[in-house]
């Protein structure tokens, strides 16, 4: 069932046609969805505002320049928040997340409130092994971050965020932004206390024959994830005591006070 307080956002920067497709099948699935555009120069904000002047469970939201994909969901997390918006399932525009899985990504968020619940990617035999594989160091490092804060793929962004942690999150950091934002959300947001459900979800990367669109470069954006990696160790470092802490609770959970008599 639509529930009034959880929104699906979509940020979408030169994705071609194809995000035309992938707005159809969010909106079958959710109502309703924003799509903020970043700054396209490939036509595509003229479709989608096209699209939502006859569909009023679209939203369309269009930024002069491009800022880069968590300066995209900033901006409607806080237009979310203004609206009085509790959480919002983030989605690739370029067709790689399943439509199909927003309703129990939802519903998991409607169960457990307080957390973020995160899509585990299962991939096809068509993705790229380089980068499956190479995924595996970045999940190792978030880990080590949150000291197994149960993060199961810090990569991956189809996600249920509670928008009020996750906008506080972001507004006391300038990064962020770019290709660091959704392994750095999940794990700030693993510093401050928000719990992680993982839920498996198929992934698929298209072909260009397909209308399938990347903007990752491996050398600008792996250098871009190494940076963030070496600050969030260290910023690991002062919160270890806590983080300790904490894992020591969820091992040991203090016992129940004994009924007086």
């Amino acid at each position: 069932m639509p529930d009034p307080s959880r929104l699906v956002l979509i940020p979408s920067y030169n994705t071609g046609p194809r995000v035309l497709q992938t707005v159809r099948e969010a909106r079958a699935a959710w109502d309703p969805v924003w799509v903020v555009v970043d700054g396209s120069t490939d036509g595509t904000d003229a479709l989608l505002l096209a699209e939502a002047a006859t569909d009023p469970g679209l939203e369309v939201m269009v930024l002069p320049r491009n800022g880069g994909k968590g300066g995209a969901v900033l901006h409607g997390l806080r237009e979310a928040a203004r609206r009085g918006f509790t959480h919002a399932l983030t989605m690739d525009a370029d067709g790689q997340h399943p439509a199909s899985r927003i309703a129990a990504m939802m519903e998991a968020s409607r169960t457990a409130p307080e957390a973020m619940i995160l899509g585990r990617p299962v991939f096809g035999p068509e993705a790229p092994q380089l980068r499956v594989q190479g995924r595996r160091i970045s999940n190792g490092l978030a880990s080590l971050q949150t000291l197994g804060g149960g993060i199961g793929d810090c990569l991956f962004g189809f996600r249920v965020y509670p928008v009020g942690p996750l906008v506080a999150v972001m507004e006391r950091h300038r990064w962020m932004r770019r290709f660091d934002f959704d392994p750095e959300a999940a794990v700030r947001l693993a510093w401050r206390g928000v719990p992680a459900v993982n839920l498996p979800v198929p992934v698929r990367y298209l072909s260009a024959e397909e209308g399938g669109v990347s903007h990752f470069h491996y050398a600008r954006d792996n250098l871009l994830l190494t940076w963030m990696h070496t600050r969030l160790v260290l910023g690991m470092l002062p919160r270890l005591p806590a983080l300790l802490w904490r894992r020591r609770r969820a091992v040991h959970p203090p016992l129940a006070a004994a009924p007086r008599r």
